[in-house]
């Protein structure tokens, strides 16, 4: 239906700007037929009244013709000497229109029904002498209206044609279009990872082609994206949760109690890593915040034994949720794998503020370095899973997360402020 009608507006297009084409060129061609045959009427005129100015001349004081004219020139051409008329039959219904002309003693033209009347004055001495002649504008006029059909005829047939050719063009380019279509569904059903591969664009509709693969590519990236992401949050919450089990178990086949200390530091930490995720989904959908950086910092320090210098008064452009679930993990990740000591110290550079989070453990294998934040890659002694959800976290408002082999471990945040 869609194709249908865009098809359809298209043919429209073309005829209507063929239509308008052709009556130009008729009206054009028209009027500039009517002014050639004007002017070969005209000449006409001028030449028979040269040929009658020719013929006059004065003997014995009477004006008279140097030769007889035949009769058949008679009826269109007149000769009026002193107001009388010396030769040729004026028709009775054109004497009036006639006998004007000559009264006006002067080079005029004017018509007479389907005639062209022109009166030539001719210089004789003692004598006012006018020349007259007709000129039939039938053949004239019939000319014109037989071209001006024919013109019809041939612009008609042209917006046919225009329409026509109008609507095989544009449905052979348009079926480029419905087989991409109808490709595209059947690999969404089957083949979800083919592309069109139309190759180097020759037109639009290959330039489209290269553009959908281009946009098929980045969905696909996107949605292993999302599949990673999911893999790595179940990975993460599975771990207290298999914690939580294997600790119930063991209480069950000891006939113990269970102890409540390990219970609420298992669910402290699985209620951390839901916070985390809800508060990434929140940053995505907010967009355009700010906030403390030193207020979210002691908010992710929250009672740990860790020492925090940050100065006061550092605004960062992300949301104190965001900065709160990507540190949280980070000093999780350091408390757990320093010897003694964990500090988070701030550094101000142009359009940013890094954060380092230091510990003074076995750090990161140099090795490994690049590869610390992908899921089931650790480095140094044990840092694992819950880097690749702080980097992806992070990624989400533009933080740049890294980790650095110095010998102890070290993680550089870099906020963008405002």
């Amino acid at each position: 239906m869609g194709v249908t009608g865009f098809r359809g507006r298209v043919v429209a297009l073309a005829v209507v700007i063929a239509t308008a084409v052709v009556a130009v060129l008729v009206v054009v061609s028209h009027v500039l037929l009517s002014r050639v045959t004007d002017a070969d009427a005209n000449a006409l005129a001028h030449t028979r009244a040269e040929a009658a100015a020719a013929n006059v001349t004065v003997r014995s004081g009477h004006v008279v013709l140097i030769e007889n004219g035949s009769e058949a020139l008679d009826t269109v051409s007149w000769v009026y000497a002193d107001g009388h008329l010396v030769d040729g039959i004026v028709p009775r219904g054109a004497r009036g229109r006639v006998e004007a002309l000559v009264g006006s003693g002067q080079s005029r033209t004017t018509t007479f029904g389907r005639c062209l009347l022109y009166a030539r004055p001719i210089r004789l001495e003692g004598h006012r002498v006018v020349a007259v002649v007709r000129v039939d504008l039938t053949p004239y006029e019939t000319s014109e209206q037989r071209s001006l059909a024919m013109s019809l005829v041939l612009g008609g047939i042209s917006i046919l044609l225009a329409g026509v050719v109008a609507r095989i063009v544009v449905g052979r380019a348009l079926r480029v279009v419905h087989d991409m279509a109808a490709l595209a569904d059947d690999w969404g059903d089957h083949e979800p990872g083919r592309r069109f591969g139309l190759g180097v664009p020759r037109d639009e509709f290959g330039e489209l082609g290269q553009t959908l693969d281009r946009l098929l590519d980045r969905v696909d990236h996107a949605l292993a994206d999302e599949r990673r992401l999911t893999d790595e949050i179940a990975h993460e919450l599975r771990t207290p949760l298999t914690v939580l089990r294997g600790e119930a178990q063991l209480t069950q086949l000891s006939g113990r109690h269970l102890a409540p200390e390990s219970v609420l530091t298992e669910v402290d930490r699985l209620n951390s890593a839901i916070t985390t995720i809800l508060s990434a989904a929140r940053t995505r959908t907010g967009g355009g915040t700010r906030c403390d950086l030193g207020a979210a910092a002691r908010q992710a320090v929250a009672g740990r034994p860790i020492d925090l210098a940050i100065p006061a008064g550092v605004d960062v452009a992300v949301a104190a949720e965001l900065v709160v679930a990507v540190l949280s993990p980070l000093l999780e990740n350091g408390l757990r794998h320093a010897d003694s000591r964990v500090r988070v110290t701030a550094r101000i550079r142009p359009r940013a503020v890094v954060v380092d989070v230091l510990d003074d453990g076995p750090g990161f294998d140099p090795a490994e370095v690049d590869r610390v934040f992908e899921a089931g890659v650790t480095g140094g002694n044990g840092h694992g899973l819950g880097l690749a959800v702080v980097r992806r976290l992070a990624a989400s408002a533009g933080v740049a997360v890294r980790a650095i082999a110095d010998g102890h471990g070290r993680v550089e945040v870099t906020f963008p402020t405002p």
